[in-house]
């Protein structure tokens, strides 16, 4: 391994560490016994659609797995989809899924603050 790939490993790690810290804070914030429905709706639609970051955390993760999976595409051994497949299975049960079910928890907490 070139000092390139550790250096980028190295870079990975340290942004999962930082995603991990972020996202302790939310659970410790929805841990806590005063959050009540509305408020939990609107938490689990941050985490769907963002407003400071458009798309939201599952869609960014979603849309990571997807570029992940299009790497894979370019360098499996036989171009067979072993890598790639399930890459986009997960990159879809994301925003499919998981995505969608968020939303609909969201409007059974809080059925006036869904969006239109």
């Amino acid at each position: 391994m070139t000092g390139r790939p550790h250096t980028r490993l190295d870079r990975v790690r340290a942004s999962v560490g930082i995603a991990q810290l972020a996202l302790q804070q939310i659970e410790d914030d929805l841990s806590t016994d005063d959050v009540d429905g509305p408020e939990l709706a609107a938490i689990l639609r941050e985490l769907q659609e963002d407003a400071d970051h458009p798309g939201g955390l599952f869609p960014a993760l979603a849309q990571l797995v997807t570029i992940a999976a299009r790497r894979a595409e370019q360098i499996e051994p036989d171009r067979d989809g072993d890598a790639s497949g399930p890459l986009h299975d997960a990159a879809a049960l994301l925003t499919d899924h998981a995505g969608q079910r968020l939303n609909w928890a969201a409007r059974s907490l809080d059925p006036q603050g869904a969006p239109e």
